[in-house]
């Protein structure tokens, strides 16, 4: 089981017993019900988390109250406020969940005596960070340069089955758009 837990996390990687062990212990595994806070603005980050079944949602909220989603967080992926994980700030956004879900966590600090013990888990959270980086920037050009339609066939294509799971004032703000925009959208695609 353990290393079924392992292999799951850190796909593609290799590891030794006592590598797994090692890794074992610096995990944690929670659980939060639909609707909990993960992470609140302005709390101290010092952990990212690895989502093992549910799905949350990472929003930051404007001087005026608007909430503006920035990332959802599904089955196998990593979310964190990565801003002050690694500057060691406040948070600046706040992390729910909008399903029942299940994560595994890791400390900044284990991070690092991992890095240092087992040098290949460096590489791994390297190229996670590259990917996540190069899809935020992407996101940053689709909203500058595409219509909502396109924004949303993306979207779709990003989170497949999310739509389900999720309210539609949730996708409409990660879109940057209204309930009606994204209703009006939904009818021209199913239309075609």
């Amino acid at each position: 089981m353990e290393n079924l837990i392992i292999s799951l996390i850190f796909k593609d990687v290799s590891f030794s017993k006592e590598e797994i062990n090692l890794i074992l212990n610096k995990l944690e595994s929670v659980s939060f019900k639909k609707g909990e806070t993960l992470l609140k603005a302005n709390q101290t980050v010092t952990n990212q988390y690895y989502v093992k079944n549910g799905c949350l949602r990472t929003y930051f909220m404007d001087k005026s109250g608007k909430e503006h989603t920035i990332q959802f967080a599904i089955k196998d992926w990593w979310i964190s406020d990565y801003t002050a994980f690694f500057s060691s700030k406040k948070a600046i956004m706040t992390i729910e969940c909008i399903q029942d879900t299940e994560l595994y966590i890791i400390s900044r600090k284990n991070m690092e005596k991992l890095y240092l013990e087992i040098p290949k888990l460096e590489t791994f959270f390297r190229k996670k960070m590259e990917k996540s980086f190069a899809s935020f920037q992407k996101r940053i050009i689709a909203s500058l340069s595409e219509s909502a339609k396109e924004r949303y066939i993306s979207f779709i294509k990003t989170y497949p089955n999310i739509e389900q799971l999720i309210k539609n004032y949730h996708i409409a703000s990660y879109l940057g758009i209204t309930t009606e925009s994204l209703s009006r959208i939904r009818k021209e695609i199913t239309e075609n």
